[in-house]
């Protein structure tokens, strides 16, 4: 069978298609899947670069997102069938765990598909069935691997760890990326007021048509924490989403109000980043990281998405053999949504 994988880390030359043994049929709670599309993510281009103490066998099978169709089931599965057509959520609990800690809330930390376990990218891939939703008629596979992990992400720090409430105003830092346009939708649907800090007129354009209240264009205006400041009546946001880490987070805290809250939910711009500690304690801000979620949140976003409240957002759309291109789109920050791969 077909599938992307990584032959070691380093750059788009370690990206191949390879053709690998299909796995075995399912075992206990287990489900055979074809895949019909992979989306990409920020995480694949870590996991190709690698980092330290990331130690995979190699030829590893990339990606987290996927959806497909049932196509055999193991003993005792009774939530799909064959021929069903289904999402997949990429964390993998393990259920002795579960039952141990009681709360998947303990088990953040657990597998992703495509970190450091086989991923989604192959024509066929075996998945717990507690991993699988049904997709209804309208959703194709496209738009159900392209909503996975950014919508989770960003339901489960806006939502469950930001606490966020009806008419607040959210910061959004940037406009086209996966969480990015999750963000926009799930705080607007939420009842609050969104401001977007985007790269481009173009890319502030699509947010505002995604729902966003106001977009400032970095590109026109580097001090965009103080065009926050005067947008706000020099108040300052409630929430912030910084997903970009080292080149914004001392921003971050400038546009935040007095008692805000800063989720942290991704790092694209370097891991280490310097902050000034004043702001923290003279502002009284709370600084949350947050990093993917739980079941529940997954079927949460997912019925949100089946039911036309959140609209996943595709950039671009190739097929499996165009994975490195895929990858240059993704780095290339240019793309308004996601990538996605088909088989």
């Amino acid at each position: 069978m077909r599938a992307a994988v990584i032959t070691g880390h380093g750059g788009l030359d370690v990206l191949q298609i390879a053709d690998l043994p299909e796995p075995g049929l399912p075992g206990a709670g287990m489900v055979r899947i074809r895949v019909g599309a992979v989306a990409l993510n920020r995480l694949d281009i870590w996991v190709r670069e690698g980092w330290p103490g990331l130690k995979l066998a190699m030829p590893h099978v990339t990606s987290s997102d996927a959806a497909g169709t049932v196509e055999a089931i193991g003993e005792g599965v009774t939530n799909v069938a064959p021929g069903d057509r289904v999402g997949i959520n990429p964390t993998l609990i393990d259920p002795a765990l579960l039952l141990a800690a009681g709360s998947e809330r303990e088990l953040l930390d657990s597998p992703i598909m495509g970190e450091h376990v086989p991923g989604a990218a192959a024509e066929i891939i075996n998945v717990p069935a507690r991993n699988l939703i049904r997709l209804p008629d309208d959703i194709t596979f496209a738009q159900s691997a392209a909503a996975g992990l950014v919508y989770i992400t960003a339901w489960h720090s806006l939502i469950v760890r930001g606490g966020l409430q009806a008419g607040e105003q959210v910061l959004v830092i940037g406009a086209g990326g996966g969480v990015n346009t999750a963000s926009i939708q799930i705080a607007k649907l939420a009842g609050c007021t969104v401001i977007v800090v985007g790269s481009s007129p173009q890319k502030c354009e699509q947010a505002l048509s995604l729902g966003a209240d106001h977009a400032i264009d970095r590109s026109a205006d580097d001090a965009w924490a103080k065009a926050v400041y005067r947008l706000t009546g020099k108040r300052g946001v409630d929430v912030v989403v910084d997903n970009v880490g080292q080149a914004t987070i001392g921003d971050s805290l400038r546009a935040v109000r007095r008692g805000g809250r800063v989720l942290i939910v991704g790092n694209t711009s370097g891991p280490l980043a310097q902050i000034d500690l004043r702001y923290l304690f003279g502002k009284h801000i709370s600084l949350i990281g947050s990093s993917m979620g739980t079941t529940q949140d997954f079927h949460r976003v997912m019925g949100l998405v089946f039911a036309g409240s959140l609209k996943p957002m595709i950039g671009a759309e190739l097929p499996i053999e165009s994975i490195r291109r895929g990858h240059e789109l993704l780095e290339g920050g240019e793309l308004f949504g996601k990538v996605v791969l088909r088989f």
